[in-house]
């Protein structure tokens, strides 16, 4: 429950929402300048911060013309206001997962999947406790396979490095993350389907063409006027619907033992299994495709003492432990704190939106602000979870920030639709594989740093999603 609401008196002034939303149709498009060309994101919202002196001020979001019909948001930037985003008792969910637009429900096989549905609609609450549970189910899993896909991931790393001088992270880890979800939801492997090794391609592409409106092509080489086409027009299924059927039919012929869990609750098959592939494909391998390298950017920054630190945390349990199990990856606070600060400083998805379903009063740190019943709410997660009034030096990488008693400001980290202290629920939004994802991110810094002592890697921007990483050196651990 948000800690902003109408329900209390608040000390607070009630102020006005400050803002423009422009001329119609122009307002829209300037800002979408603005966003994409003039400013970038961060600039975006920090210069209307500032004219505003108020981190609640409105304005229009991307795509607007052509392709959302309503690009108006109230923008809420700090902290303590971005939880009104997580109280489903007062903001709604429904098909607004992307923003101001929805893609086509053609991605999705005809269906309305898990995460564009509302809290209140039955079919969430079916759903969702179908993801929860297959995953409590699943866990023993977990760490083996993650630890076969990650021998192979820096095996591949080292030869190609030996080959070529540097390697590149990213395709690597695209294929390791795939091979893990995959076998995870199914019990086999993407090279024993018809899908064998384009798995990656497929779902990237896929990704790609829903969420084209949100990014640019990131290339100096186009011009601003043509990559504006993308925000314009949406993007055709078509181009892709031989790659989906593929993937859907892998996992419905999987005899998946979730598929056969829907069907005794209820549920189609068709509808359970398109849901699974949105799960596997834009959930879970969507966010390790851009989490996995933000863990190495920022890891990286961090140099040789930091590197040094893990490795001596993580080799001193494991050898304590005398294995890598969930047990040992508890007692390795730095290497957990690392990871919330990853999550913290470059969450894997930025953007928050919901609807207001009543009259509601959002508090900031200094105001009060009335959103009336329908408008949309939208966060910016790297401004809120970087609130200078929450974190010390909150823009630097601070490693150990969680340790002791930084512990408390877990609760501020909230890149899985909530605070990291709540867990995921058949009633709440929060991503089903919440635990899943920093548990992946601690397995990859525990086999790093049980091979290496430390490494090198050459940090660029991608046009698309996340982060270009390439490694250039590995330093076998002495």
């Amino acid at each position: 429950m948000a800690a902003t609401s109408s329900d209390h008196p608040s000390e607070l002034t009630l102020r006005e929402i400050p803002g423009s939303y422009g001329l119609p149709f122009f307002g829209p498009i300037k800002d979408r300048y603005d966003y994409f060309y003039n400013q970038g994101q961060d600039e975006f919202f920090k210069t209307r911060i500032q004219k505003y002196n108020s981190t609640v001020f409105r304005t229009n979001m991307p795509p607007g013309p052509f392709i959302s019909s309503n690009p108006k948001v109230v923008a809420v930037l700090d902290s303590k206001s971005f939880t009104i985003l997580f109280d489903n008792d007062k903001v709604e969910k429904k098909n607004i997962l992307d923003g101001t637009f929805m893609p086509s429900t053609s991605f999705f096989g005809g269906y309305r999947v898990c995460a564009f549905l509302d809290t209140t609609e039955s079919n969430h609450h079916a759903l969702k406790s179908l993801f929860i549970s297959f995953l409590a189910s699943s866990h023993k899993k977990f760490i083996p396979y993650l630890r076969t896909g990650l021998t192979e991931l820096f095996g591949n790393l080292e030869n190609e490095i030996a080959e070529k001088k540097s390697a590149d992270f990213n395709t690597h880890s695209d294929n390791m993350a795939f091979d893990f979800v995959f076998r995870l939801v199914t019990g086999v492997l993407p090279s024993e389907t018809e899908i064998k090794s384009k798995g990656p391609v497929t779902v990237t592409t896929w990704l790609a063409l829903q969420l084209a409106p949100l990014g640019t092509s990131g290339s100096k080489f186009v011009p601003n006027f043509l990559d504006d086409i993308i925000h314009t027009v949406r993007l055709p299924f078509f181009v892709i619907k031989s790659g989906y059927k593929k993937l859907y039919n892998a996992v419905y012929d999987s005899k998946s033992s979730l598929l056969e869990e829907a069907e005794k609750s209820g549920m189609k098959r068709e509808e359970a299994c398109h849901n699974l592939v949105f799960l596997a494909g834009f959930n879970a391998f969507g966010g390790m495709k851009v989490l996995f390298p933000t863990v190495i950017k920022l890891i990286g920054s961090g140099g040789e003492s930091l590197h040094r630190r893990l490795a001596e945390e993580i080799r001193a349990v494991v050898k304590e432990e005398g294995d890598v199990s969930f047990s040992a990856l508890e007692k390795m606070p730095l290497t957990k704190s690392a990871v919330y600060e990853v999550l913290r400083i470059d969450p894997p998805v930025p953007f928050q939106y919901a609807k207001a379903r009543e009259d509601i009063v959002v508090e900031s740190h200094d105001a009060a602000f009335q959103i009336k019943k329908g408008e949309i709410i939208f966060g910016y997660q790297p401004l809120a979870t970087k609130d200078p009034k929450v974190f010390e030096n909150p823009e630097a990488f601070v490693a150990d920030r969680f340790v002791g008693e930084g512990e408390k400001l877990i609760k501020y980290v909230y890149w899985s639709n909530a605070r990291e202290t709540e867990q995921p629920s058949a009633e709440n939004k929060q991503c089903p594989a919440k635990d899943l994802v920093v548990l992946c991110c601690r397995m990859m810094l525990v086999e790093l740093f049980l091979r290496y002592d430390t490494f090198t890697a050459e940090i660029g921007k991608t046009g698309g999603l996340g982060t270009s990483v390439k490694m250039i050196s590995f330093t076998k651990a002495t």
